[in-house]
């Protein structure tokens, strides 16, 4: 048994020699080192010894397994030692080749527009006000003077979490909030504007969306007139698109405000003169709804119509963006195409 023991030390080391991955090292170790290993059988044969010889044959087998074990270590490192030269030599750097200009993403149109227009309203001295984009029935339709017939009420037109909360169709909602703390707080007059996500169940074409960003504006103080709101609104669309932009209102109805209307833009692409991209007219399309502040929301917010007026005015972000960036479709600014994006 002492031969066997010598024998199978020669024949591990001679095979560990031959190795030249940890794969096979490792199968070395299993064949002669294993719980099926040759080492493993010879020992289980030790109980045909005598008790003099016992002692000696194990110190023989212990030796043998610490010898190979040695080995079998030093073999994995000698590997591991090779491996890392060979991946230094793979990895080399060359240190004169030029660096790698890492990409680097750009402002949302939407977003550059959205911080635009309340840069411009600040520094026409307006307060900038968020608001929840989950609302009350109440400020979003009864205290702006909605009728409970109007079809903006029904479920298949407003997105209803329950009987009494909506996703905002507006951020008109913001308008009733401010009112009602400046009257509690004795903050009156207000010049605010209020910039976010809408939502409303329009089926999506090249200018409707179910999710879209609306800016709404109001001013409320003594002796306003329509003369102030067609002055700011003037104001701010020569701020925003140029000193060359007209605008044209045309008589509308909002429930919220009396007398209202809408505004167009003249096209930026012919400058009002006619052409297919304005279908000839000269105009763009409709960048947003105005009027005066109907007494009834007044009156629902606690002020008194009799000495307070004001004027609001409401357009979609996402109209704006397609006006001044000449963006055909509306479907272009959720999509997240990168190709599209690096164009602004």
């Amino acid at each position: 048994m002492k031969e066997q023991l010598l024998k199978l030390k020669t024949e591990a080391l001679n095979q560990l020699k031959e190795c030249n991955n940890n794969a096979d090292i490792e199968k070395v170790r299993i064949h002669f080192l294993g719980k099926k290993g040759q080492l493993t059988a010879i020992l289980r044969s030790m109980g045909s010894l005598s008790p003099e010889e016992r002692p000696e044959i194990g110190k023989i087998a212990n030796e043998v397994r610490t010898t190979i074990e040695e080995e079998i270590q030093s073999m994995k490192e000698e590997v591991h030692r090779k491996e890392s030269v060979e991946r230094i030599k793979s990895e080399t750097l060359d240190i004169t080749m030029p660096g790698r200009i890492p990409e680097i993403g750009r402002r949302h149109p939407l977003m550059k527009v959205k911080e635009e227009l309340e840069s411009v309203f600040m520094r026409m001295g307006y307060d900038v006000i968020s608001g929840p984009e989950i609302e009350t029935v109440q400020n979003n339709f009864d205290d702006l003077n909605t009728p409970y017939d109007h079809p903006s009420r029904d479920w298949s037109d407003t997105f209803y979490i329950s009987d009494d909360l909506v996703l905002r169709t507006h951020t008109s909602p913001v308008e009733i909030r401010v009112m009602k703390e400046a009257v509690k707080a004795g903050k009156l007059p207000i010049r605010m504007v209020s910039t976010g996500r809408t939502f409303r169940f329009d089926d999506v074409d090249d200018t409707h969306s179910p999710m879209f960003h609306q800016m709404e504006c109001l001013v409320v103080d003594k002796g306003v007139t329509m003369a102030n709101l067609k002055d700011s609104i003037d104001q701010f669309v020569k701020e925003l698109f140029g000193t060359s932009v007209k605008t044209r209102f045309r008589p509308h109805n909002f429930p919220f405000t009396e007398p209202s209307a809408e505004v167009d833009v003249s096209c930026h692409i012919c400058m009002g003169k006619g052409c297919p991209a304005c279908n000839g007219t000269g105009w763009s399309m409709e960048l947003l709804g105005c009027g005066m502040t109907h007494p009834n929301v007044l009156r629902n917010c606690g002020i008194d119509p009799e000495i307070y007026s004001g004027y609001a005015f409401g357009m979609g972000i996402d109209r704006v963006a397609m006006v001044k960036y000449g963006i055909p479709n509306i479907r272009l600014l959720f999509e997240n195409d990168v190709r599209f994006l690096k164009q602004f």
